[in-house]
């Protein structure tokens, strides 16, 4: 069975690119710089669903990812978490924070409506984030 996206990602994100086992997309809320690492295999709910043997790799992955966010936005703090209860289909946020973000120092859903990046400003960081997280190689070492 094909890989498949969940609507709801569908709707709320810019694919960025693919590492060796998860889609790498941006949330559209210009308000934080935010990554969902979505595993590429089907009828996954939670973390441990994973199998043994991809669980330390999509572990890489959300570390890698997380670097990546810091380095190019200068962040503060990284959030990761993957609660899914509003869509089943297993996915990890990984989020970009700044004391000086509009929902700092609480979580960031339900603080304010999102605020889509405007098409030029969705290029640019589509462009940096792309660049930096395949940087030479499609997945972390």
């Amino acid at each position: 069975m094909e890989f498949a996206l969940h609507e709801r990602l569908q709707a709320d994100t810019v694919t960025i690119t693919e590492l060796a086992h998860c889609r790498v997309l941006l949330m559209n809320d210009s308000q934080y710089p935010w990554l969902i690492l979505v595993p590429r295999y089907n009828d996954l709910r939670d973390l441990h669903d994973l199998p043994k043997d991809l669980f330390s790799a999509v572990m890489e992955e959300i570390r890698y990812v997380s670097e990546v966010l810091t380095e190019e936005c200068n962040a503060f703090k990284i959030n990761v978490a993957a609660l899914g209860n509003m869509v089943p289909q297993l996915h990890i946020h990984v989020i970009a924070r700044f004391e000086s973000d509009a929902a700092w120092p609480g979580p960031v859903w339900g603080i304010k409506e999102p605020r889509p990046y405007t098409p030029d400003d969705l290029k640019d960081i589509k462009v940096k984030l792309e660049t930096a997280i395949e940087g030479g190689r499609k997945s972390p070492e």
